[in-house]
């Protein structure tokens, strides 16, 4: 027996994503209607919109905006040209949520520094450290990553994190690194690479300002621990 499929153009107009969008406003629509206009067209076994409520039967939004390329081809029905569809949406909500009207960012407690790297923090499964290089007005100038991997007093070597500040002429820096656990508390090594790099920023006259371990949805501050002086 034949199975017949109804296509999009085939759904009553008030039932469309678009139509409803323009009708409702876009905070109307489901996860999968949002998606389903992304992404327009669905196979030749699916309308788009049952397509993308599959994939929200199968993944969270959380889990679909951590997937890479690879993985998101994967998903039945879904291809390259889909696949960077669904990264393309993701990173410019990352990147909005990251955005200041001001020229330049200007760091001015450990908040601003989880609301700036946070968006991107969180989507790695390997802790990262970064270095905020500032200004003498506390403007970031660069961001530079350092490491990828778990924090190691014998191999984060300040030269690594002071090469590209001295290259920049920066006034200070503000370490961060993320937690892929979610727990933002400081362990023993985070500890112990903060205070070799504290001191080697006042040798070659460059200051750490901060380290900030960034979790799942909230942040510490070894400067506010009493870790860096």
């Amino acid at each position: 027996m034949s199975e017949y499929k109804i296509s999009i153009h085939d759904m009553p107009e008030d039932d469309r994503p678009r139509e409803r969008l323009l009708k409702y406003g876009p905070e109307s629509l489901s996860n999968a209607e949002l998606l389903a206009i992304i992404l327009r067209t669905g196979s030749r076994k699916e309308n788009v919109v049952n397509m993308c409520s599959r994939i929200f039967s199968e993944y969270n939004i959380k889990q679909l905006s951590q997937a890479n390329i690879t993985m998101l081809t994967r998903i039945h029905g879904v291809g390259t040209a889909k696949a960077t569809q669904i990264a393309a949406v993701f990173e410019l909500a990352r990147k909005l949520e990251g955005y200041t009207d001001e020229p330049k960012r200007k760091i001015r407690s450990p908040a601003d520094v989880y609301s700036l790297l946070y968006p991107r923090m969180r989507e790695h499964k390997r802790e990262r450290l970064v270095a905020l290089l500032l200004d003498t007005k506390n403007h970031v100038i660069r961001e530079e990553v350092i490491s990828i991997g778990s924090l190691n007093a014998n191999i984060v070597h300040p030269r690594e994190v002071f090469k590209a500040a001295l290259m920049e002429s920066c006034a200070s820096v503000i370490l961060s690194h993320n937690h892929p656990s979610g727990d933002p508390t400081p362990s023993r090594e985070d500890i112990a690479v903060t205070e070799k790099l504290v001191e080697g920023g006042k040798l070659l006259g460059v200051d750490v300002l901060d380290h900030v371990v960034i979790g799942d949805g909230r942040y510490v501050s070894l400067k506010d621990e009493g870790y860096v002086r």
